[in-house]
């Protein structure tokens, strides 16, 4: 039986009344009502015709009800299938016509109410390691949102993983800032906790003053590169609020070195940067104990062959372990086109790995710009622009260019002399690397887990150089 249900309950503690989740509220659930819950959503999808391998999709805000009907889910053996609650009516349709979802929930605490009636699933339905625990869809910044599968094997292997590299213990409190629609909240943190038996402080969404509350009570944070410079932006989040923290852990998109930099020297602590993506959960971390390099993922989780293709010193990062998934959803040609024939998952991101294995991330392959016939890493460019005066972030991006094929272009949040910004950047890189044009914006667009989403910048900018500029 490898039901991951199973695995995450043999975590809770032996005394169930112990809390689940510290409400901002000040009240609590105690794992025992966990349980109770799972158990009823079971019973009740199984009352609605949800057999083993089937889809149950859930849309909703985030909430205690909602991971209830995922654990309810697993248990039942069936598939869960988490949409963001932003979605319009035109994207789910998008995913319920792909994923054709047995059920399809809006309302958790309406359905755990109606849960409430039906028999509780006692044990849960046995499930091989290679049956599917639940379908993520990509977040689909340029084409169509592929469903990754992961199974029930995959997401065991990385959290034990990620439980034995982050020291959880029973001690711990995680506080949870993060949605539940995305690996990141669902996977990552939940079973970080569950496999612990642990509380978490349980928000609603990411708010600094909440959470600035939280971390007296706290001794792990997960968050995206956001949260953290949300916290630094606000006077009240001092040493002293977060000296009861054992350990800041950010993914989810790139964390500036700046901001790492600013979060120790107010803190006294290193935030611990990982690299994860749908397709794998999390696939490398900075060390627990150890150097936690600024601008570096660390290294690959145990198990997880990590590779450059063709052997470069910097190339597309490709990874076969036990937690890379099988597979995307009903698209074998695309499936195909991912993996290399000696099994490996061709990931799209570009990075270079240290001689002692530390991994660094470039930027995503598609990001790659071609000018003048030269190979264009973004990330180069961004690191030193976010170094200038005057730049708080900075994303840089190929547009057509008559000339060149595409053209530099960098887009940045901050306020600064263009034509100077260009000279420095041309002086400390080769000209064909530097800025064509500099673009001053308040904001980037970003997706739900805080990445900046590159290819609306491109359609943005797509006509800058039109008229030969």
């Amino acid at each position: 039986m490898a039901n991951l249900y199973d695995l995450l309950a043999e975590g809770f503690p032996a005394d169930r009344s112990k809390p689940a989740f510290l409400l901002s509220d000040g009240s609590q659930v105690s794992y025992a009502a966990l349980e109770a819950g799972a158990a009823q959503v079971a019973g009740q999808i199984i009352v609605q015709g949800v057999e083993p391998g089937d889809r149950v999709a859930l849309q909703a805000e985030k909430s205690v009800e909602g991971v209830m009907i995922y654990l309810g889910v697993l248990k039942a053996g069936a598939v869960f299938l988490p949409l963001n609650a932003a979605y319009t009516a035109a994207e789910v349709d998008y995913f319920v016509g792909d994923a054709e979802p047995k059920l399809f929930l809006k309302d958790a605490p309406a359905f755990l109410a109606q849960a409430q009636a039906a028999e509780p699933l006692a044990a849960a339905v046995p499930r091989a390691e290679e049956d599917l625990a639940s379908l993520i869809y990509t977040s689909g910044t340029t084409g169509r949102s592929k469903g990754a599968m992961l199974s029930h094997g995959n997401l065991a292997a990385n959290a034990l993983a990620l439980h034995e590299a982050w020291g959880f213990t029973p001690d711990d409190v995680l506080l949870h800032a993060l949605p539940i629609f995305h690996v990141h909240g669902l996977f990552v943190a939940l079973h970080s906790a569950f496999l612990s038996g642990a509380p978490m402080v349980w928000l609603a969404k990411f708010d600094d003053a909440q959470v600035i509350s939280g971390l007296a009570h706290s001794t792990v944070m997960m968050g995206v590169p956001t949260f953290y410079t949300r916290l630094l932006a606000n006077p009240d989040f001092t040493k002293a609020r977060a000296q009861h923290m054992r350990l800041f852990i950010c993914g989810s998109a790139p964390l500036l070195e700046s901001t790492f930099a600013e979060f120790e020297a107010r803190t006294g602590m290193r935030i611990l940067e990982r690299y994860g993506m749908s397709e794998a959960v999390i696939i490398t971390s900075n060390p627990l104990a150890g150097e936690r390099v600024p601008g570096s993922v660390g290294y690959p989780l145990p198990g997880v062959d990590l590779r450059i293709a063709g052997g470069e010193e910097t190339g597309v990062i490709q990874i076969r372990g036990p937690s890379v998934f099988s597979a995307y959803w009903r698209m074998p040609q695309k499936t195909a086109e991912e993996f290399t024939a000696d099994g490996y998952f061709i990931t799209g991101d570009v990075g270079r790995r240290d001689p002692d294995g530390r991994v660094w991330i470039s930027g995503r392959a598609k990001d790659l710009i071609i000018s003048g016939g030269y190979n264009v890493y973004p990330k180069e460019i961004e690191l030193l622009l976010d170094e200038l005066a005057g730049v708080t972030e900075s994303a840089v991006v190929g547009v057509p260019h008559p000339d060149f094929g595409e053209g530099v272009v960098a887009v940045v949040i901050g306020a600064g002399d263009e034509a100077a910004m260009i000279a420095e950047c041309r002086c400390r890189l080769a000209p064909y690397k530097a800025p064509k044009r500099i673009v001053f914006v308040d904001e980037l667009p970003r997706n739900a887990m805080g990445k900046v989403q590159k290819n609306l910048l491109r359609d943005r900018y797509a006509g800058l150089f039109a008229a030969g500029g």
